[in-house]
């Protein structure tokens, strides 16, 4: 393993742990010795990565740092192409062009041959069902899930009845033939799915809701039985 590859494996494992943790489990965990950790994380540090504790109290990465040139593994590679191309193809026209972006980026910092394996990957989306249109821009949406703000939605369902619901929005949801938004209903008092091309207007209140929306995620999951670790 070259050295570039041991740091990169380094980091990977530092930002799996959201605690310090020890030199020796580190060690164990990338396969060198005590001795060499202390020198490849006196490396990351001199680069410019955020770690913070000491030999024989823990270790532990702050976010925000990229090893330089990023590095990828070929499957790697092959699961970012495959992924973006899905959005490109399937999500909204605001994540479709941010899928575009994201891949170009990604292309400007690697390494020439990974460069070509990304540019040249032959991994394909295979044509889905038309969506139906939605009347709300999803990234409103989005950015209401990302504040933890509650929505007012004016809602048709599937028998054309409407109704105003005040929700608790934490997900959103992308199937072949339609996007759901995921959230509690303050006037039923449990989670309900919305299909976005239903939502006929929303509106958020400024009011950021009690819980985090990764509590809501989490109590979602257990209510509907769901054991898939989504993290």
């Amino acid at each position: 393993m070259s050295r570039s590859e041991r740091l990169f494996d380094l980091l990977q494992v530092l930002r799996r742990h959201k605690r310090p943790v020890s030199g020796k489990i580190l060690a164990t965990e990338t396969g060198v010795s005590i001795r060499t950790l202390y020198r490849d994380i006196a490396s990351l540090q001199a680069l410019g990565a955020m770690i913070e504790g000491e030999a024989g109290v823990g270790y532990v990465l702050r976010p925000g740092f990229l090893l330089p040139p990023l590095m990828f593994t070929q499957e790697e590679i092959e699961a970012l192409v495959l992924g973006s191309r899905w959005v490109i193809e399937s999500a909204d026209n605001h994540l479709s062009d941010a899928a575009r972006s994201a891949l170009s980026r990604i292309a400007t910092v690697l390494p020439t041959d990974l460069r070509n394996d990304l540019e040249k990957s032959t991994l394909l989306i295979g044509p889905g069902t038309n969506l139906p249109a939605d009347i709300v821009d999803l990234k409103y949406l989005r950015k209401a899930i990302r504040n933890e703000h509650k929505l007012i939605l004016d809602y048709s369902d599937k028998n054309d009845a409407a109704s105003t619901r005040t929700i608790w929005p934490f997900a959103l949801t992308f199937f072949d033939s339609a996007r759901i938004l995921l959230g509690w209903c303050e006037l039923r008092q449990s989670f309900r799915h919305f299909r976005t091309d239903r939502i006929i207007s929303a509106h958020m209140t400024g009011e950021r809701y009690p819980e985090r929306r990764q509590t809501l995620f989490k109590k979602w999951r257990e209510a509907e039985g769901i054991k898939r670790n989504f993290d």
